[in-house]
């Protein structure tokens, strides 16, 4: 499985690395990169789309190289497993909630609903990034 992902201060990198070990202790094998280092044919072999983003300034998806990745990916989910995952420092979750609609509209199938973490995952929300790896890959 492969997890794309962009992390401005390292929080949503570590929450990518505890997801793939929640993957990995299922017996399965994650690739975690990062998103200026994906292209958009990285998921076309893949059933399981694994996207991690965090909330940026008005609860809204990294423009700069996220946003652009995934226009690039919008025609090649539809039909595939999508789980999505990021941090924030602010607001309730609601770039997650316009995420998963936007992702739907795509006409992908969400595994789960998105995973958040507020700033960088503690002991509680590492073992929740790690649950869903776990649940990513039964």
């Amino acid at each position: 499985m492969k997890i794309v992902y962009w992390s401005g201060t390292g929080n949503t990198e570590m929450m990518a690395n505890l997801i793939a070990s929640g993957i990995e202790e299922n017996g399965k094998t994650a690739e975690v990169i990062s998103v200026e280092s994906a292209n958009p044919d990285i998921f076309d072999n893949e059933e399981i789309v694994i996207l991690g983003c965090p909330s940026m300034g008005d609860e809204v998806l990294e423009e700069g190289e996220f946003e652009p990745f995934l226009e690039s990916i919008a025609d090649k989910v539809k039909n595939k497993k999508v789980a999505l995952f990021g941090s924030y420092g602010w607001g309730d979750g609601q770039w997650m909630r316009d995420w998963q609609d936007r992702i739907t509209g795509y006409g992908a199938v969400l595994i789960d609903d998105g995973l958040i973490v507020n700033n960088d995952p503690d002991d509680t929300t590492s073992e929740e990034c790690k649950e869903f790896g776990r649940k990513i890959s039964k």
